[in-house]
């Protein structure tokens, strides 16, 4: 496939999503056929049939593009556990704030009595992925000697929540629910103290919890 082919196919493969996303949250999973998708994103339907051969196709695809910034950033260096961490929680809540990820988890949420599989999906090929990084680079301190930790899913579920259950999931619930990026930063803060204090084992933060 040459450059200008490639890009065209990727713009196309945008539209679909974006129109999916859209239809998906307005009609629901199941009334929203692949035909409407292609009306609604611009493209011929042997086009989006190409691309996505089934709804579950493209709602992988969806999961992908909203957790897509996790998959393009290198994991910070083991080493410095405060800096390590205020990466990823900068880095985390960004992910959080973008309105695709709102999306995907309210067609989740309200598609999830008829079918478990989306959310099975949501989980497989996103959640988990961004989890296993973040337990990896704890599991990289911990062999560095700068944290001490004996449950590495724990705290990367500690770590991952207190940033979610302020920034995220009230924005989910409540209507007009908006977060400073000054807020933010200070929750993200916050919870890179509190993991240090509990975990470190060198530095200011060791032993102050």
């Amino acid at each position: 496939m040459t450059t200008y082919h490639q890009r065209v196919a990727e713009e196309k493969r945008a539209l679909i999503v974006t129109a999916a996303t859209a239809l998906f949250l307005e009609l629901g999973y199941d009334r929203t056929s692949l035909a409407r998708i292609a009306e609604r994103s611009g493209v011929s339907r042997a086009t989006l049939f190409k691309q996505f051969p089934s709804k579950a196709a493209l709602f992988d695809a969806i999961v992908t593009e909203s957790w897509s910034a996790a998959d393009e950033e290198e994991p910070p260096p083991a080493g410095d556990i405060v800096n390590g961490l205020s990466t990823i929680g900068r880095r985390y809540a960004e992910l959080l704030g973008r309105p695709q990820m709102t999306d995907l988890f309210r067609i989740v949420i309200a598609e999830l009595p008829r079918f478990p599989e989306l959310a099975n999906a949501q989980f497989s090929h996103g959640k988990m992925p961004y989890f296993e990084s973040v337990r990896s680079y704890l599991l990289a301190e911990h062999e560095a000697g700068t944290v001490r930790v004996e449950d590495v899913d724990l705290v990367a579920t500690q770590f991952l929540g207190m940033i979610s259950n302020y920034v995220f999931w009230p924005k989910l619930l409540v209507p007009g629910w908006e977060v400073s990026a000054d807020r933010v930063a200070q929750v993200v803060d916050e919870a890179v103290r509190t993991i240090a204090a509990r975990y470190a084992t060198t530095g200011p933060a060791a032993g102050s919890c």
